[in-house]
């Protein structure tokens, strides 16, 4: 136990500079403070002590702002920065050395039962605001961009932006865009096209029977 204390103190220093020492980490860092609370909650949520763990989690979430579900599995050396607003959802799974600053929402997307959370695997970063929805997984060593909604699947080593989130860098090389902002459809001019291709077939059509016209009118005077 002593070790993973240790463990966690010294990701903080070497993740945050504003650390400037053991003691005001673990006298000040809420995200340490909730991540302490709920391997406790957790202990007691897997020994079927549901009440007691999830009060020990609201407790927490009280004092730090961070909401974890007791049920949720939390790997080593979690650096939550700054944390307020975090939300980490029931079956939520955590790998190691992840990274999760504030707002993140690790939720699902409706009522649906067994496995309805995100699983980030190992050296994982969510930034401010991100919100990672339903049974998906975010692969090794990815990012997931500040406000970003992710609804699919992140394969490992990439980096993904945008709502809803889209993979842009995959492996150190950037992802194509398929949208070509210079030919998009324009309802406008394509509807206006279309009204002078008809407005030309009714001169046509004029032209004839008006010509038609002309004829029976000199064969009726012959």
């Amino acid at each position: 136990m002593f070790r993973r204390m240790n463990e966690d103190i010294n990701c903080i220093l070497e993740q945050d500079p504003a650390a400037r020492g053991a003691i005001e980490v673990v006298l000040t860092y809420s995200g340490l403070h909730a991540v302490w609370s709920h391997r406790i909650a957790h202990a007691f949520y897997k020994k079927r002590l549901l009440f007691l763990a999830r009060l020990i989690s609201q407790i927490s979430r009280f004092f730090t702002g961070i909401e974890i579900h007791p049920g949720a599995t939390i790997g080593r050396r979690l650096f939550i920065d700054h944390g307020m607003g975090i939300v980490i959802g029931e079956t939520c799974e955590i790998g190691d050395d992840v990274t999760l600053y504030q707002g993140v929402t690790l939720g699902g997307t409706g009522k649906e039962k067994g496995k309805r959370h995100p699983t980030l695997a190992n050296n994982v970063l969510v930034a401010s605001g991100a919100k990672v929805l339903g049974s998906i997984t975010i692969g090794e060593n990815s990012k997931v961009g500040a406000g970003s909604v992710v609804l699919k699947d992140v394969p490992p080593d990439s980096t993904v932006v945008g709502v809803p989130g889209k993979v842009v860098i995959t492996n150190g090389i950037r992802v194509k865009s398929k949208h070509d902002h210079q030919h998009m459809p324009d309802p406008v001019t394509d509807t206006c096209n279309q009204l002078e291709e008809e407005i030309a077939l009714l001169k046509q059509r004029i032209e004839k029977l008006e010509k038609r016209e002309g004829e029976n009118n000199e064969h009726s005077t012959v």
